[in-house]
């Protein structure tokens, strides 16, 4: 790369400032009633006329196969689109702790109030209070659906279903099956949505890539998909389209995320006139295994439920060497414990990610290249006896014990933060529908529910919510409607759709370069994990614009991408995903930029508290930012929803 001119990179200079933007949608009054009076309000449509409307759902994680399956069994004419062989290897298979409730079983003081202001509180209040408080609401449907399907969940001695603590909260009402809780859930979701396939509401195209959106007179009227084993371009019509197509974790390269997470759909919406909000909130996950090598491609998360019984530390000296077993007790810093003693080893993920990172830098961190810290099962064993942790969590002992050939029973566990939720997507009002009419965004693509930042166990719980509950009470009074005008690929907005495409996949295919794919992704994903990682700093932020854009203009002059188009070609697959991780990227970093406060997972060094937390500039940032596509050479400009609190007062996060 040439010399880089950060001076050029001012944040007030690379964006402009649009028309404040309002969720419509939302109801007023007391906010336990809102939701009813949403359902109540929105218009249905007949089990005769809903056989005569089509609806495209791009993914099929639990907001996916649950949206598919709940809508073809309401009578819609359903076809789902996912890029792997099968429905079951969406990454939600790979949420591993368990699944928030407001149940109240362990009779622990939870409540729904309560697993709103936990969640508003964990999203460091930079999340709607209407939509969180109906998140909180349905979180008591969506258990008794997940039983009624045969999801193994836990139990108790007395044969109630079991609960454990997750961070954030200091009540108990996490839902869990063993380790495998995301695997469990989505074939609970999975087999309802075979039961339409079977009945012929829901047809299924694995293998298939979303390339783009196709928008016809403002509505959201198709997709154009790629067939991923023959190359073929293939336009796909319907009267609304939901995207559900998770998160966007993988613009650092190295994440918790399955390879081929991505942003391509959400990112095409985009460009079409699709807000993307919030983009800078990437959620940092406490316990995953260390980085080993440059060789890697992934990295491996252990579950935030080992936080339960696990006791996280490192040495009190930099300059003990020890083996851990042989380190006494007052020779180890539970540094969790000691600065949070409220919440201890379950402060929240942010904040355990943070203080990670913080003794590792004071050179208190351990494992190759002091890039680790213990979580430590020794007490628990003793307590609880070897038998109880492995019904708990044996299955990821296991996957530790193969993946670093150590022993968790013996020693203890060597863990780091990654990259691994985005709490930015796509924005979305009160129905789930994005600014592009008829277009709906559920999961973790879209921005609504999370604030700043996830709190653990409730990815899940979004996603079912979204897919069984409120997106099927919602759609209905859109495609109250229709059905539309009939759409086919000779109509020019599918002809320029699809000519978009092909014209993409050419010039990919033409570059013949000297550099990979993964070359350039691997480059990008560092200059992310440095400028707009754990901590991002004002200089820092615009060099990464600079450097991001260097980088950019050299992959459309240098990549090579070997092969053709009309065959199996999974280097032009990983280019088209990759070219776009370029400009969620550059959004990424402006958004960082542009908010010049701490909160959640967006750490600015220039303001946090005297003794290193995030500090929160309320009168300037109490709002979404809704990033509107510029144009090609254009600036991206920027939308503010103002973020209103009439149940849960403002103030500084605290779990001390």
């Amino acid at each position: 790369m040439s010399e880089i001119n950060i001076d050029s990179v001012d944040a007030d200079s690379i964006y402009v400032e649009g028309e404040p933007i309002q969720d419509r949608k939302a109801p007023d009054g007391p906010i336990q009633d809102r939701w009813d009076k949403r359902k109540f309000g929105a218009r249905l449509v007949n089990p005769a006329n809903r056989r005569k409307l089509r609806v495209i759902i791009v993914g099929t994680g639990l907001a996916g196969a649950s949206a598919a399956a709940t809508l073809g069994e309401a009578g819609y004419a359903v076809t789902s689109f996912c890029y792997q062989d099968s429905p079951r290897r969406a990454h939600s298979i790979a949420a591993q702790g368990g699944i928030n409730a407001a149940k109240n079983y362990r009779n622990d003081g939870d409540s729904v109030y309560r697993l709103f202001y936990d969640t508003v509180k964990g999203g460091d209040f930079r999340s709607r209070e209407s939509n969180v408080y109906r998140l909180a609401q349905v979180s008591l449907q969506i258990i008794d659906q997940c039983v009624a399907q045969g999801v193994p969940f836990a139990r108790e001695y007395g044969g109630l279903l079991d609960n454990r603590s997750f961070g954030g909260v200091q009540v108990s009402r996490t839902f869990y099956a063993r380790g495998q809780t995301g695997q469990q859930l989505l074939l609970g979701a999975y087999q309802a949505l075979e039961r339409q396939v079977a009945a012929g509401t829901v047809e299924v195209h694995t293998r298939h890539e979303m390339l783009e959106l196709i928008v016809v007179d403002g509505r959201a009227r198709g997709v154009v998909v790629r067939d991923m084993v023959t190359g073929e371009i293939e336009p796909h019509f319907a009267d609304v389209v939901v995207l559900a197509t998770g998160g966007y974790g993988n613009v650092f390269y190295l994440s918790t995320n399955a390879m081929g997470c991505n942003v391509t759909a959400t990112w095409r919406a985009h460009r079409k006139g699709a807000y993307f909000a919030n983009p800078c909130y990437t959620q940092i996950h406490p316990t995953c295994i260390p980085v080993s090598g440059e060789y890697q491609s992934k990295l491996t998360l252990m579950s935030e439920s080992l936080r339960n019984d696990g006791r996280i530390w490192v040495p009190k000296s930099g300059e003990d060497k020890r083996d851990p077993r042989e380190i006494p007790d007052e020779d180890r810093d539970y540094y969790l414990e000691r600065i949070y003693p409220s919440f201890g080893n379950l402060v929240p993920r942010d904040i355990a990610s943070r203080a990670a990172k913080n003794v590792c830098d004071e050179g208190r961190g351990v494992g190759p290249g002091g890039l680790g810290v213990y979580l430590d099962f020794a007490d628990a064993i003793k307590r609880m006896g070897r038998k109880a942790v492995e019904a708990k969590y044996g299955n990821l002992f296991d996957m530790y014990a193969q993946i670093t050939g150590e022993d968790p029973y013996q020693v203890p566990m060597r863990i780091y933060p990654a990259v691994h939720y985005t709490m930015g997507g796509l924005w979305v009002d009160y129905d789930l529908q994005s600014t592009i009419p008829g277009l709906y965004v559920t999961g973790e693509a879209n921005f609504s529910d999370h604030g700043a930042n996830r709190l653990g166990a409730s990815a899940l719980m979004q996603g079912l919510g979204d897919g069984y509950f409120v997106l099927p009470s919602t759609i209905n009074d859109y495609l109250a409607d229709g059905p539309f005008e009939p759409v086919d690929a000779s109509h020019p907005a599918a002809a320029e759709a699809i000519e978009a495409v092909q014209g993409r996949i050419e010039k990919l295919l033409s570059i013949r370069g000297s550099r990979t794919v993964d070359s350039f992704h691997k480059e990008l994903g560092k200059i992310m994990w440095e400028y707009c990682g754990m901590e991002r700093t004002e200089a820092g932020l615009r060099k990464a614009i600079s450097e991001i854009r260097e980088l950019k203009a050299e992959f459309w002059s240098d990549v090579r991408v070997l092969g053709g188009n009309e065959e199996l070609n999974q280097a032009l697959e990983r280019a088209g995903r990759v070219a776009d991780f370029f400009e969620l990227a550059e959004l990424m970093c402006t958004d960082a930029l542009v908010r010049r406060e701490s909160c959640g997972g967006h750490f600015r060094a220039e303001s946090q508290t005297e003794d290193g937390e995030a500090l929160r500039n309320d009168a300037e940032f109490a709002h979404v930012s809704a990033w509107e596509f510029g144009g090609e050479n254009g600036k991206p400009i920027l939308h503010k929803e103002p973020l209103v609190y009439d149940y849960v007062e403002l103030k500084q996060r605290s779990y001390k």
